[in-house]
């Protein structure tokens, strides 16, 4: 098992076609992926911003995700943690959200604040 910090040289480099399928409910495990370069540039920008460890725009980045809405496989408490996608125009920190879990690349995208999720591919 590689850990978070085996991520830095990966995020950014890689050249990935675009393609996305998406959760088929809040209910449901995640069942989707989105290719690295299909995921908006701010995206992008916040796991790079987890590989160097920060610094982070917002103060609540890098807590604890619950899982509460039991999307992402289940997990021991403190197995996921949080980060704000910026939404560019917005006032807010806005929808969008990585989720990273304690495993090299485990990264999933929600655009809609948890609703969905989709695992992030770095080999597609």
């Amino acid at each position: 098992m590689q850990t978070r910090a085996a991520s830095v040289v990966a995020v950014g480099l890689l050249t990935l076609a675009p393609t996305a399928v998406f959760a088929a409910d809040a209910h449901a495990t995640v069942s989707g992926t989105v290719c690295l370069t299909a995921l908006p540039s701010q995206a992008r920008d916040t796991l790079n911003l987890i590989a160097t460890n920060g610094p982070f725009p917002y103060s609540q980045d890098g807590i604890v995700f619950q899982n509460r809405e039991g999307v992402l496989p289940s997990q021991s408490t403190g197995y996921y943690h949080e980060y704000t996608v910026k939404t560019p125009g917005s006032s807010t920190r806005g929808a969008r959200r990585m989720v990273t879990g304690k495993v090299y690349h485990e990264d999933y995208y929600t655009a809609d604040h948890y609703a969905t999720f989709r695992k992030v591919n770095f080999g597609c």
